[in-house]
């Protein structure tokens, strides 16, 4: 990739690494909960689902998928159900903080990682991202080197972004001493991951 296409790659990357979505949620909501290392380890789960997505896309199956209605149409309402699913049970949690006074179980690395991978792997506008943008950066002659190479920045820029978040999340939780206001902060995540699912069942294929 030479510099120019550098230029103007990392800039529009980067710009979709931080755009608000369920992922960036959950580091958000992570940060919030149980600090900023925890949220960095966790988004691992993610980065293994984009780095598949990645590679699918350099095999053309992405493609595949993104014009198929009936594999994009499955993988839509999947994904959807997981993310009212998740938001539900972020909610649970928002609940016992607020009634109990006390911070919420500290969950497992392993498990915090699943959902990241799960929340990654099971949206449909993933696979689109993927299919419609890093192609248009791509070097026919250097076509594997050059998808590598894409992918890679795309990983490192997704990390930065999980720091932001997850920075952005301890920042609401040192200013919210008080339980019952970490409790709505927590809400207020469900009910966003909830917005996301719904929202996510609207998506339409490219025609």
């Amino acid at each position: 990739m030479n510099v120019s296409t550098l230029l103007l790659f990392v800039p529009a990357c980067f710009a979709l690494n931080l755009a608000f979505g369920p992922n960036n949620l959950l580091s958000l909501t992570y940060g919030l909960q149980q600090g900023v290392r925890t949220a960095v380890l966790a988004s691992g789960g993610r980065l293994i689902a984009f780095a598949l997505m990645i590679g699918l896309t350099a095999l053309g199956v992405g493609a595949v998928l993104a014009a198929s209605e009936t594999a994009f149409t499955i993988l839509k309402w999947a994904g959807a159900a997981y993310l009212v699913w998740l938001g539900f049970k972020i909610l649970r949690t928002s609940g016992s903080v607020t009634a109990s006074f006390e911070p919420a179980p500290r969950r497992s690395l392993r498990s915090l990682s699943l959902q990241e991978f799960w929340t990654a792997i099971g949206n449909p506008k993933a696979i689109l991202i993927f299919t419609a943008f890093l192609p248009q950066f791509i070097e026919p002659e250097a076509y594997w080197t050059s998808f590598a190479l894409n992918g890679l920045v795309f990983l490192l820029l997704e990390v930065v972004a999980v720091l932001f978040y997850a920075v952005l999340g301890q920042r609401l939780s040192a200013l919210s001493r008080n339980k019952p206001v970490v409790g709505w902060l927590n809400r207020i995540s469900g009910a966003t991951m909830i917005g996301f699912g719904v929202a996510l069942l609207f998506t339409r294929r490219p025609a």
